[in-house]
Formats: structure tokens, sequence, C-alpha cells
């Protein structure tokens, strides 16, 4: 049956092609034949006078100027552990920036492919960009782009390749300082990240998919974007300037080449390219850890020694603000500097050293920037009425405290009288028995969570199992007698003061 079928295809595709080949001809003589005469006169172009310059609204000098400051960083790492799935071990988020051979970008040239399996032993390399900071050689990139790297090597905008140095790194940030032995190198001009302004122009260099230098052009979406789960500490730029994988480390200046931003991250909803969403870490954050780094080797962070939450609209109300502001104290760390200069819980810090403080990333971040054992100026609100209180703070514990208590069952191990006067809540007496399974000290009073309805205000609100409920409205509870009667006299969402894990936090229930 093929044998047969088959010529009975070809005969009209050569029928149709030397039916073409006869057109096409005949149109050509004709076509030659009318225009003959035509072609005898050039065309009445209007040309660009040579004396021209080059366009004056463009971003062309400032590329120009800036290109060369921006470098290419390849690594090299070794993977140890073997995944029968196909997946890497590496973070998702951490491939997703790292260029080539992960996730998404595993085909030639760094383009679209399947990940392969990745067998014990296997070298990944990794692709990124990195910025030159001074003409001896540091450059400033992003701790992902050389996380784990056995080597790295980096290469000028003139394709000088240089095996470069890890200095050292901040995971907490993201950022890393790597240096090449080199002089005389192109160091960009460092921006101002404050004077920074949503609507400014914005220019992300890079080196996308490993296809080589790139620019691309947007604007300033947003500053102080936070709360994204993408690092430790988050104070981000947001812009609309395409940034893909291969750009993590580079560049984001403004319209004048001034270094604002060294580009991290984007938010590509499994794309795995620009969406519009891209996120840089703001130049005077970096220019803080790198000076740590070269200086000391490290990074460290003040502390002092305070949980802190943002307050919504409904906590205010509670605390008899009008206007959500300031950060919330929910815990004090026994024997922090918080504690040793009066600062309680409960505390709405509304400025530090004078200056307003918006909102809680924004006092996290301004402390994490200033040195340990400074001494600084913190206005709170306490039941209405401000207060100054001057505190030494400390530094940044390297090890969490409540890390060790992550692992607790968090089933109920309460016992005794029950309540359901909270819509969607369950409760039960806290007991002594149930403080370690719960994570807590055996001395705290109130009553444990024992279900939470998915569909209810309180889980809305982050209430969980295992929470123990300590205060209603600014009122100890100790029981199920004393929550009934709390919340029955509650008028509106109530105040819950909540034990998770040995860390209090308030929650508008």
């Amino acid at each position: 049956m093929n044998e047969q079928s088959s010529p009975s295809r070809r005969v009209p595709a050569v029928l149709l092609t030397a039916a073409l080949a006869f057109g096409l001809g005949g149109i050509g003589v004709a076509g030659a034949s009318h225009l003959a005469g035509f072609v005898r006169e050039p065309l009445a172009l209007k040309l660009a006078s040579p004396e021209e310059g080059p366009s004056q609204t463009g971003f062309a000098p400032v590329v120009k100027k800036v290109l060369p400051e921006v470098v290419n960083i390849a690594s090299t790492k070794v993977t140890k552990v073997s995944d029968q799935s196909g997946e890497s071990p590496d973070d998702p988020l951490f491939r997703q920036f790292f260029g080539r051979n992960f996730r998404g970008f595993n085909g030639p040239n760094g383009g679209p492919g399947e990940a392969p399996q990745a067998p014990q032993g296997q070298r990944e390399q990794g692709l990124g960009s990195g910025v030159i900071m001074t003409p001896d050689g540091y450059i400033l990139t992003n701790n992902h782009v050389v996380d784990g790297a056995s080597d790295v090597r980096v290469t000028l905008a003139d394709k000088r390749e240089y095996k470069a140095k890890v200095i050292g790194t901040d995971p907490k940030s993201d950022l890393a300082i790597v240096k090449i032995e080199a002089s005389n190198l192109p160091a960009i001009t460092v921006g101002d990240s404050s004077k920074v302004q949503v609507g400014d122009y914005a220019l992300a260099i890079g080196d996308p998919f490993g296809v080589g230098q790139s620019v691309t052009m947007g604007i300033v979406s947003a500053t102080g974007r936070s709360h994204l789960g993408i690092e430790d500490y988050e104070d981000f730029i947001q812009t609309d300037a395409s940034i893909n994988p291969g750009n993590s480390g580079g560049a984001l200046v403004n319209d004048r080449g001034e270094l604002i931003g060294i580009n991290t991250a984007i938010i590509a909803h499994g794309s795995e390219g620009n969406q519009g969403i891209g996120f840089a870490i703001p130049v005077n954050e970096a220019r803080n850890v790198m000076d740590q780094i070269v200086e000391h080797g490290k990074v460290t962070r003040a502390y002092l020694g305070v949980s802190i939450q943002e307050v919504t609209p409904e906590m205010a109300k509670s605390f008899g603000e009008q206007q959500p502001h300031g950060a919330l104290v929910g815990d004090v760390s026994p024997n922090g500097p918080a504690q040793k200069a009066g600062i309680e819980r409960g505390d709405i810090i509304v400025a530090l050293n004078g200056k307003p403080v918006a909102d809680s990333n924004t006092l996290r971040m301004t402390v994490s920037m200033m040195a340990p054992d400074a001494t600084v100026d913190v206005k709170v609100l306490r039941n209405g009425s401000e207060r100054d209180i001057s505190t030494k703070l400390g530094e940044l514990p390297t090890e969490e405290a409540a890390a060790a208590h992550s692992d607790h069952d968090h089933g109920s191990s309460a016992h005794g009288s029950a309540s359901n006067a909270m819509p969607g809540v369950s409760v039960e007496d806290f007991t002594a028995d149930a403080a370690h399974d719960l994570g807590v000290s055996p001395n705290t009073r109130g009553v444990v969570v024992t279900k939470v309805d998915p569909s209810s205000d309180a889980a809305e609100a982050g209430l969980q199992q295992g929470d123990v409920i300590q205060e209603v409205n600014h009122q100890p509870v100790k029981n199920t007698s004393d929550f009934d009667r709390a919340i029955g006299s509650s008028k509106d969402h109530p105040l819950l003061l909540v034990n998770r894990k040995g860390t209090t936090m308030y929650m508008a229930g």
C-alpha cells in the first residue's frame, strides 16, 4: 500500500515545482522588461547627512560607558548528591537565576531543554554577571552565582578572562565579592539608592542566557519590596527592565549610568523568563556588605533583641492608634538589648534616631545596617503615649534559638476543659505536660489551639494548631473559662497574644 501511494504524493509536488518555476520565470522576464527603463536613474532616497551625530534622546552614551564595567562570571561546582528523579538537588530559586544547566535552561547555549539526571560527582556550569567596583579588581555579584563553586572565571567586556578568588559571601543578602588580579579596570560609578524614586529610568545590564552582554530599559516600579521569601534581608528595588537567568549579579543603573542596584531575582510564574517583575538589591545595602567583607572577611549585623511584626488596621485600633504605622514588638528576647533598655512586648516602635519607622521591614533593615554596640534612640508608643528609650545594640547571634524547637510535634498534648467560643477555633487548657511538645516554657499560661477551620477568620489571621493563646484583648487568659469570657466580651476581631514555639506574636483573630 505504501509503495503504491508514494508516487501519487510525489507527482503533484513535481508538477507544482515545474509550474512554479515556469510561472516565476515568466514573471521574471515580464518584470525585467517592465523595469528596463526605470532602473537607469537612481532612487530618490532622502539620506541622512554624514555630519549628523548620534541620537541625543537615547541611552547610547550611558550604555557605552557602563558596558565595560559589567562582567560575565562563569563558575563550576561539583554536585555530590545523586537524584534518580532527574531533579537537581539545588534550590529551585537558585537554579532559576544561576544560568545554564539549571531549571529550564539545559539546552545548547543555555537554551530550553530537559533537565539531565544528576549522577554523583556531576560538574555543573553556572553563569551569571558581576560589576567592577574598584580599578584593582574587586567585583560585586550575587552569592548564588558563586555559591559552592570550585572554580570561578571572570570575562571582561573586551574578552579578557581571569581566574577569580571568592573574597567573601553573605547568604542573608545574597551578595558576594570576588577578586581578579588586574589593574586599571573600568570601575562603575556608585549612586545613592536612597534617592531612587518610582518612575525613574532603569537600565539592567548583564549576560542573560549566556548570549553576551545585553542592555534592557525600563523604570523603577517600586522600592522597599520585602516579604517575598527570596532573601533573609529584603529591601528590593523593583523594575520592569527585562531581567533573565544569567543577569544575576549584573548592574541596575540610572539614566546617568550610576549603579543603583545589583540584579538578583525575577518573578516568572513558571515561564522561566522575564515577566516585567525584576528585583535588585539596593547599592547602599550592597556597599555596606562589601565594605565589611573586604575589611573584616565577614558581615556582622546589629541586634535589637525584639521580634517585630506589621501593624495591621485591626491591630492599630486595638492599641488605640488611628492609622497603622511603625513596628509592633511581639516578643522581647531575654537579656537582650531591648529588654535591658526597657522596651516591652506590645510597644510600637515608630522612630529610630529621629527617623520615622514606616513598618517592621524598615526597622529590621535599618538596624541590620548599623554597627553592633551602637547606641540608638528608640521612640515607642505605649498605652497611647510616646516614650523615648536609649538602647545599646548588640551583635546578631549566628544561631537562632528558635531553631531548637523546629522539629517539635504540634499535635494537641493539652487536656482538660475544651472551648469553641471563637468561630472556627477549638482550644483546651494548657498544661505543663504539653510544654515540651509545643516548644514553650512550662511556666506559660493560656489555652492551646487544638483545631482551626481553614475557612475561618482566625486561620486567615495566621492562627495555627499548637499555638498557645496567652492574652485576649490585652487580658491574660489562664484557662478556657477565661478565654470564653474574653471572647464573649469582644465586640470586634479580638486581639490575641499567641505563643508559638516559645516566641510570642499578636494576631487580630
